[in-house]
């Protein structure tokens, strides 16, 4: 067989069930964990592999909050119209919703992470942050690409939950160097597009994480496991009070039907 990618070393540090106890990063479950640590703080232990410190505890859960629900967004209009395809598929109608975790809704603190993670390298480089805004975001805008964490088509002016999460990061003093950045590509990204796009929810998410200590690549985690508990929510109301055919049948009406042109 050919083998596609390097291979790892055949270990895994995350958890390992035995007959008499399951053992997650090295703590027993029933014994350490469980009656001691709250959800967020085993997310937290899992992802990781340490419990968080009192702001990490505390961010965490607020940045899980913020975008756990946000109204019938795609995430959750394709999640109810899967279950009312499929009533018995509650799993498969989480997955659909979670498959819209994509570039555009839901999936772009990770994108934001990445980019803010590159122009801090940028700047302990010698750069200064609005200069490496400003440059980041023209290239962005010249190229007639998107740039992550801006823009959105309900909160205007401003996006409500991330002037929360940044005014909390602020009280408890915990906006570093990629919170900085964060604020600058507001101003460097208004200049390169002539007009301010809002900050959205997903930029203070990635860099309020990055300046806790979490690595880039744990930061998309947080709105996919958060929308999760969303999603479980519509689905439940779902079985309740079906609405899932309800928001087909529109789909269907507000948009027209155009036959070929003939030749």
């Amino acid at each position: 067989m050919t083998q596609i990618g390097k291979a790892g070393r055949p270990v895994s540090r995350i958890s390992q069930a035995y007959p008499d106890r399951v053992e997650v990063r090295g703590l027993d479950l029933t014994g350490d964990v469980m009656g001691r640590l709250t959800f967020t703080e085993y997310f937290h232990l899992l992802l990781t592999g340490q419990e968080p410190s009192a702001d990490q505890r505390y961010f965490l859960d607020l940045l899980l909050v913020s975008i756990a629900e946000h109204g019938m967004m795609p995430t959750n209009v394709a999640a109810r119209m899967t279950l009312a395809a499929d009533p018995d598929a509650l799993q498969g109608a989480v997955a659909a919703g979670i498959l819209g975790a994509g570039s555009v809704v839901l999936g772009t603190s990770g994108e934001c992470a990445r980019m803010l993670e590159q122009a801090q390298e940028r700047v302990a480089g010698g750069g200064e942050p609005t200069a490496v805004a400003r440059d980041v975001a023209r290239s962005v805008r010249e190229s007639g690409g998107k740039i992550p964490g801006f823009g959105h088509p309900v909160h205007s002016p401003v996006d409500p939950r991330a002037e929360r999460i940044l005014e909390l990061a602020g009280e408890r003093g915990v906006s570093g160097p990629h919170v900085e950045l964060a604020r600058a590509f507001r101003d460097a990204v208004a200049e390169a597009w002539g007009k301010p796009l809002p900050m959205n929810v997903a930029m203070p998410i990635a860099a309020v994480m990055l300046d806790l200590g979490y690595p880039a690549a744990s930061v998309k985690a947080v709105p996919i496991l958060a929308r999760t508990a969303g999603l479980l929510a519509h689905l439940v109301e779902e079985q309740e009070d079906p609405i899932g055919f309800l928001i087909a049948g529109k789909a269907e009406e507000a948009v027209e039907y155009e036959p070929p042109s003939s030749a």
